[in-house]
């Protein structure tokens, strides 16, 4: 499947990512992640560390992937991925170096180019770790216009479950019909029923609940991945999310 991951700033998205990609490689599935943050560090969650997420190109802004393009799927990969400690494919679609360098538009169809090939000859699943908001889908196209699914992420605030409301609008006119809510950094079962009354408010799904585990914000305070063995609710959370896509899975065959 091509997943994309959104939400607003701040709930979470990249550290999702990366535990969803683990549990799908865990699942024995070849997994790609694109990092599309402009300051990626995806590969921090994924094992890389400082250096080594660094040292990762990213993809030109110029490419355009496919038989009108510059390159094939697998001569992207080939020449712009890296295969992360925690068995995940990693490229990144943007990086921003310097001041003043210009609008990341051309770092969007990339991923759109990429997203819109037939990636299965290279990976069964594609996570797109998207930037904050909802700009993304407003672009010319949507950079998530080829994505079979939106796994939304919410922590329990009301601005982030906006954010996911206005998100399924724009999703909806790009064609993408299909949608996955999950609520992340829930600390008590006041917030877990906050953010169900606000969901339920604003017409979003609430399919996965992750807890906030002291475990999670440790690692992503050192900037590791989490522990297999470390915060089994959060890991149990991040199951049901595949079991969730899984089912999704069958019903867009």
């Amino acid at each position: 499947m091509k997943i994309g991951i959104v939400g607003k700033g701040g709930v979470g998205k990249t550290t999702t990512s990366s535990l969803l990609a683990r549990a799908l490689v865990e699942r024995g599935r070849r997994v790609l992640a694109v990092d599309t943050d402009s300051n990626p560090n995806l590969g921090l969650s994924l094992g890389l560390g400082v250096a080594a997420t660094e040292a990762l190109p990213a993809i030109p802004r110029s490419i355009v992937v496919g038989q009108r393009g510059d390159m094939t799927v697998a001569e992207l990969m080939g020449d712009f991925s890296v295969v992360t400690p925690e068995g995940v494919t990693l490229m990144s679609a943007l990086r921003v170096d310097e001041a003043a360098a210009g609008c990341t538009c051309g770092g969007h169809a990339s991923v759109r180019s990429l997203l819109g090939q037939a990636l299965e000859s290279e990976t069964d699943d594609t996570i797109v770790d998207m930037e904050a908001g909802i700009e993304h889908l407003s672009r010319s196209g949507g950079t998530l216009a080829h994505a079979d699914v939106l796994v939304l992420i919410m922590e329990p605030s009301r601005k982030a479950v906006i954010t996911a409301q206005r998100t399924i609008g724009l999703a909806t006119e790009l064609g993408i019909k299909r949608w996955i809510g999950v609520g992340n950094k829930v600390d008590s079962s006041e917030a877990r029923t906050a953010l169900e009354e606000m969901c339920l408010e604003h017409g979003v799904p609430l399919d996965v609940v992750i807890p906030s585990e002291p475990a999670l914000v440790a690692a992503d305070l050192r900037g590791e991945p989490l522990d297999q063995t470390d915060a089994p609710q959060v890991w149990a959370a991040i199951e049901s999310l595949v079991d969730s896509l899984a089912l999704e899975a069958v019903a867009t065959v």
